[in-house]
C-alpha cells in the first residue's frame, strides 16, 4: 500500500516538470497522509490541457452515502481496478497523475515498523497513477477526491513491503491522463512496478509516524 508520501519540490519545477500553464501555489510537504489535500494533475476534455488541481486523499465514489468510506479508498490494487465498483468508471474516465518526490513504507522489526524513504535515483519528482471522482453529500457539500493505485512490489521496496505505489513513467502520461482512451484495457499495461535500478530508499525517522509531524526531519536518515 501507499499509505504517507512527499512533495517538497518547489511550484515552479512542478509546473515546468509536468507542462503547467501556471505556476502552482504549494509549500513543501514531508508527511502527506490520508484525507488531506494533495496535489493532482487532470487533463480537461474540451480543453486538452493539464490542469494543476487539489484533491482530498481518499476516493470517495460517486453514489457513496457517507464521507467517512474515503478513508478506506487511499489505495486502488492495480489487479483488481478495473472490476471494482469504486473505481471501474474512474480507471475510463476519471484518472489523474499525484504529484510526489518521495513515499513511505514501513518494515517490521521485532515489535517495532523501521519507516523507510523513497525517490527516484535522481531525485526528481514523479507522478503515482491516480484515479479521482466527483462527490456530493447529502447536504450538496462537493468534493473532488482521489485514490493512489499500487502494484507489486520492485526489488527496491519488497523488503520493506510486497506493495508500492505504481510510478508512472514520464512517457505514459499523455496516455494516462488522455480522456479519449476510454478503455480500461489500455491503460492497464502501465501500472507496473518501477525500475528498481532507478529508485534509492534510506530508513528514517520515526518522526514521520506521526501525521501530525511534517517537517524536514521526516526524511533525515537514521544513523
Amino acid at each position: 500500500m501507499c499509505g504517507r508520501y512527499t512533495l517538497t519540490t518547489s511550484g515552479q519545477i512542478i509546473a515546468e516538470f509536468f507542462k503547467l500553464s501556471a505556476v502552482p501555489d504549494i509549500k513543501p510537504r514531508y508527511n502527506i497522509a490520508p484525507t488531506q489535500s494533495v496535489a493532482t494533475v487532470t487533463v480537461e476534455p474540451e480543453k486538452s490541457q493539464r490542469q494543476f488541481q487539489f484533491m482530498r486523499w481518499g476516493l470517495i465514489p460517486s453514489w457513496a452515502k457517507d464521507i467517512k468510506i474515503g478513508s478506506r479508498m487511499i489505495n486502488a490494487r492495480s489487479e483488481t481496478v478495473a472490476e471494482k465498483p469504486a473505481f471501474r468508471s474512474a480507471i475510463k474516465h476519471r484518472r489523474c497523475l499525484i504529484v510526489a518526490d518521495g513515499f513511505y513504507e514501513w518494515q517490521q522489526q521485532g515489535k517495532n515498523k523501521q519507516p523507510h524513504y523513497f525517490q527516484k535515483a535522481d531525485g526528481e519528482p514523479f507522478a503515482f497513477a491516480g484515479l479521482w471522482e466527483n462527490w456530493e453529500s447529502p447536504e450538496a457539500e462537493k468534493i473532488v477526491s482521489c485514490t493512489i493505485i499500487t502494484t507489486a512490489a520492485n526489488e527496491t521496496v519488497q523488503p520493506m513491503h510486497d506493495r508500492m505505489p505504481v510510478i508512472l513513467s514520464d512517457s505514459d502520461w499523455e496516455q494516462w491522463l488522455d480522456p479519449s482512451v476510454k478503455n480500461s484495457q489500455d491503460v492497464l499495461p502501465l501500472l507496473k512496478p518501477y525500475a528498481s535500478e532507478a529508485m534509492k530508499a534510506k530508513a528514517v525517522s520515526a518522526i514521520v509516524n506521526s501525521p501530525t509531524k511534517d517537517s524536514p526531519e521526516c526524511i533525515q536518515p537514521i544513523e
